[in-house]
């Protein structure tokens, strides 16, 4: 990979380089666990709008595996109609005719040696038939649980290894990334011995959202901001990501997770990452994920974890002008569980650039509204000689960037009033990504199933950052055993003590 500097030492490389389409070689792409709601809602949407926008080579596969007594026409019938009402960028005749051209699916269960020798040979057949070359990656859409089941299947095969037909064979996994830091560490050492390590890409759909890969673009692709991003200048950082919706159809999931480690041990700390590391050599794989590793292995917890490690549960109550039951109301869920829906934590990040500068992170269900955010709180100016009255409604300098909805860049700070008198008051100047660019950002799985079609994993987390934010959550979860979360009702912004836990630094979080 050629690392070297574009013309001033910026890290990212011309930008003419990402403006070439990029196009995989002939290559298959195996869903396992094909008929779940992943691969109908988000992936084959994304095969398909892959193929609408000419970035699939034109041998290219992709193969189905579940337990259904389907044949190749049943499961074309599936993906065609999950194509049409997920595509991003419509459906066109012609394109699913190519497309389905190229469908094949394998029945079977993950303990079944026959399906999986068939799933083999389909593979090697497809070789000639659509002239794969014995390139291909799979994607394990399924239950954690089933991870060690399938990757044994595939050692036992062999249709993992790279040299039996002479091409890639890469695997794609989804989170969670095991329930501890001892099961990650498991479940990678599992992965690794399976696939070689740089062909394990651990997917998080946050990191192929546009609004987080501009938040680099941001940072280091401009003089404005970086002198500041530090903590001679921040005060604070509030990292947000919340949902309105409730647990849906993840109960039983749910309930054995909860919002800690189902949200914060890998989206959150993975925009808390972004935002804290420091300037790459190159904008490529290694170095990002260097960075990312040394922000990980630097973060430190709270001494008095009672004060700043908040978890909430929330209760019946209003949102969208609608009634919701509360959390041990929803089906499935046990009418005494303790499981958390709603965690905020303080953490610090132990560098020279970062040291004494509060990251404050915050998740949970049932809302107000659906937003993720990274919000970097400015000190206030050292003297302002404006008498008190001026800015007594002058709040603190801030540069959000909006990662969902409404994905965007919004800038805050003082402004002069319009009249005789000097009253300084906050405005805001924002960038939104619909009106400045007229082709519309692809989808998270568009540009992360296409990378690792390439086998770009700039995107994806390794196993030593997986590791390493399973460090941070376990001190949390050993803390929170056997306690009762704090209720919240539905359509509040959480626990009471959330707000105390900023209250007690004095200061409050920001109203998305």
């Amino acid at each position: 990979m050629n690392h070297d500097l574009p013309s001033g030492g910026n890290p990212l490389r011309d930008v003419r380089d990402r403006r070439l389409p990029r196009v995989p070689g002939p290559c298959a792409l195996v869903v396992f666990g094909v008929t779940g709601d992943l691969a109908r809602k988000k992936l084959i949407p994304a095969i398909y709008d892959l193929a609408n926008r000419g970035l699939l080579p034109p041998a290219f596969a992709v193969v189905g595996f579940a337990r259904r007594d389907w044949g190749d026409g049943d499961f074309a019938a599936l993906a065609r109609e999950a194509a049409e009402k997920g595509s991003r960028t419509g459906f066109r005749e012609d394109v699913w005719a190519r497309l389905s051209n190229s469908i094949r699916f394998v029945p079977g269960s993950f303990d079944d040696d026959a399906a999986f020798d068939k799933l083999a040979s389909t593979l090697v057949e497809m070789e000639k038939s659509q002239g794969i070359q014995g390139n291909a990656a799979f994607y394990l859409s399924i239950p954690p649980a089933m991870f060690p089941v399938v990757l044994k299947q595939m050692a036992r095969t062999r249709m993992c290894d790279n040299s039996v037909r002479g091409g890639w064979r890469r695997v794609i996994v989804e989170k969670p990334f095991g329930q501890d830091l001892k099961s990650a560490r498991d479940l990678n050492d599992l992965v690794d011995d399976v696939f070689t390590a740089q062909d394990v890409f651990r997917i998080d759909h946050y990191l192929g959202k546009e609004t987080v890969q501009n938040l680099l673009a941001l940072r280091f692709a401009n003089t404005l901001f970086e002198p500041m991003w530090n903590s001679n200048y921040v005060d604070s950082v509030q990292i947000t990501m919340a949902e309105d919706v409730g647990i849906g159809g993840r109960a039983v999931f749910y309930d054995s997770a909860g919002a800690a480690r189902d949200v914060l041990q890998n989206h959150v700390l993975q925009l808390l990452a972004l935002t804290a590391m420091e300037e790459p050599v190159a904008f490529d794989a290694e170095q990002i994920r260097n960075e990312k590793t040394k922000v990980l292995g630097a973060i430190s917890l709270p001494d008095r974890l009672e004060d700043y490690a908040i978890r909430g549960q929330y209760s019946e109550g209003w949102l969208g002008g609608q009634r919701v039951a509360g959390y041990t109301d929803e089906e499935l869920v046990p009418g005494n569980s303790r499981t958390e829906t709603y965690a905020a934590v303080r953490l610090g990040v132990e560098t020279r650039r970062w040291a004494g500068v509060p990251f404050y992170l915050r998740t949970g269900k049932r809302l107000p509204r659906r937003v993720t955010e990274i919000a970097v709180v400015f000190k206030k100016a050292p003297h302002l000689p404006f008498s008190s009255t001026a800015t007594e409604e002058l709040g603190n300098n801030q540069l959000v960037v909006r990662v969902q909805p409404d994905e965007g860049v919004t800038l805050r700070f003082g402004s002069k009033v319009p009249g005789s008198a000097m009253e300084v008051r906050d405005v805001s100047m924002d960038f939104l990504y619909g009106e400045a660019f007229t082709e519309s950002s692809p989808e998270a799985y568009e540009r992360l199933v296409l990378d690792v079609l390439i086998g770009d994993a700039t995107l994806f987390p390794r196993n030593e950052e997986v590791e390493l934010s399973w460090a941070v959550i376990d001190p949390l979860e050993e803390f929170w055993a056997g306690s009762k979360p704090e209720p919240y009702r539905a359509g509040e912004w959480g626990p009471r003590a959330a707000d105390t836990m900023l209250e007690r630094d004095g200061r409050h979080w920001r109203r998305p």
